[in-house]
């Protein structure tokens, strides 16, 4: 019988031996420390029952080593599900962000909630397979494609709950906030579980940015909503987005938490001044998700050169002053950007030429592991430990470059289950 034989043969209980980063398993504290390979590795034992894992043990040097390695099924804490797969009909083939404004606009006016349903299911779908267990999407939440957005969003995140933990974010021109409307969708969010947002692009120092900001927080508090900002996704005025937000948040203190997407042109910054800024974000508790991929393709285009510096959040910067960043995909095959599939292990393999993150480093892996949940606060912190769901990624290799080579084939398991996923061998 071959390995992916026995692993589908196997439901509610199971058995299997694998490399696991050290840092996401929580051995007992009396096991012996197990031997670390030099990627950040260590084999383990892993056995679940009635869809939750027993103890994890530490395989000996004596025994072979695995040919698998395992995650935990992950998180992508931002995506936009509303837009997804819809390149084909509305491209934006100057790569501009004028372009991906334009095109997204004209789709925008074209929704309908079956059409939404229709790309909203494939994209689940694939996330499932591809061993998702959560995700954030934003929704293009003002004009004629608000409603049946929301309609058809509301209904996948009913459809799906019991294998993808969906949650929305409302995202709307700050100005929205200070409107006569904004209560009502404020509730509505609320009523879901989710996140009001926004978006604050150069230039953005004013004064009336201050106070739509303002609003925006007394409005989540009031509600109980966290807050997700598009916020600095440029190439120039570094982290005026984020001052202003700082300041607001000096006025009007929030218990909610409040997340930072993009975060692009803080990398413009001196080094002495992003070290004070990633000071203060970190005093006022701002979580960062940085989005590699869709920034990469976007800013700093020009048409008659390659550009040599491409504003991306600084991940490992704001790490050290104590910010929690997580790394997610963003856009898929829409007018902002014309790849992805929502496979987390395609987005870590193409993320790391672009944030040079290093995955057998605990601070290089946690942005795609124990990050995003800590973001979304998820009740699953994403480590293996006894009693976490039996919710796994099993793939073949014994390595990182195995992994990063290309996506590759792999075995979800959900609940002590184990599914079918696009990249599964026959």
């Amino acid at each position: 019988m071959t390995d992916a034989q026995s692993l589908q043969s196997q439901s509610e209980s199971g058995v299997l031996e694998a490399w696991v980063p050290l840092g996401l398993v929580d051995f007992d504290p009396a096991t012996p420390l197990p031997a670390i390979q030099k990627q950040g590795l260590t084999p383990v034992r892993l056995a679940w029952h009635q869809g939750r894992l027993l103890e994890p043990r530490p395989l000996t040097a004596d025994q072979s080593p695995p040919s698998r390695m395992v995650l935990p099924r992950l998180v992508d804490c931002h995506v936009h599900l509303d837009k997804a797969y819809t390149w084909q009909e509305h491209p934006n083939l100057s790569g501009s962000y004028g372009g991906a404004l334009d095109a997204n606009l004209q789709e925008h006016n074209t929704r309908t909630v079956a059409s939404i349903l229709q790309r909203g299911e494939r994209a689940l779908e694939r996330a499932f397979g591809h061993g998702l267990r959560a995700m954030r999407s934003h929704v293009d939440s003002g004009g004629p494609g608000a409603e049946p957005s929301w309609e058809a969003l509301l209904t996948l995140q009913q459809r799906w709950r019991s294998r993808i933990d969906l949650q929305l974010v409302a995202l709307v021109p700050l100005e929205f906030w200070c409107s006569a409307e904004a209560e009502d969708l404020a509730r509505r969010v609320a009523a879901s579980g989710g996140c009001l947002g926004g978006v604050l692009t150069p230039p953005c120092g004013s004064a009336a940015v201050t106070h739509q900001l303002e609003e925006l927080l007394r409005l989540a508090d009031r509600h109980s909503c966290g807050v997700d900002l598009h916020i600095d996704e440029a190439d120039h005025g570094p982290a005026e987005g984020m001052v202003q937000l700082l300041k607001a948040l000096r006025r009007v203190p929030v218990q909610v938490p409040v997340t930072c997407s993009h975060a692009s042109s803080l990398s413009l910054l001196p080094p002495p001044r992003l070290a004070r800024l990633g000071e203060r974000m970190a005093a006022a508790q701002l979580r960062v998700i940085a989005l590699p991929l869709t920034n990469a393709w976007l800013l700093a285009r020009s048409d008659d050169a390659t550009p040599l510096q491409r504003p991306q959040a600084p991940i490992r910067q704001l790490q050290r002053c104590g910010v929690t960043v997580a790394v997610a995909g963003d856009n898929v095959a829409d007018p902002w950007f014309p790849g992805g599939d929502f496979d987390p292990l395609a987005l870590l393999a193409a993320s790391m030429p672009l944030t040079q993150l290093l995955p057998w480093q605990r601070l290089g892996l946690a942005p795609f592991t124990t990050a995003p949940p800590a973001i979304l606060q998820l009740e699953w912190d994403g480590v293996l430990r006894a009693g976490a769901p039996a919710d796994l990624i099993c793939m073949e290799g014994q390595g990182w470059s195995d992994l990063m080579r290309c996506p590759p084939q792999r075995q979800v398991l959900v609940n002590g289950h184990w599914v079918s996923s696009p990249g599964a061998r026959p």
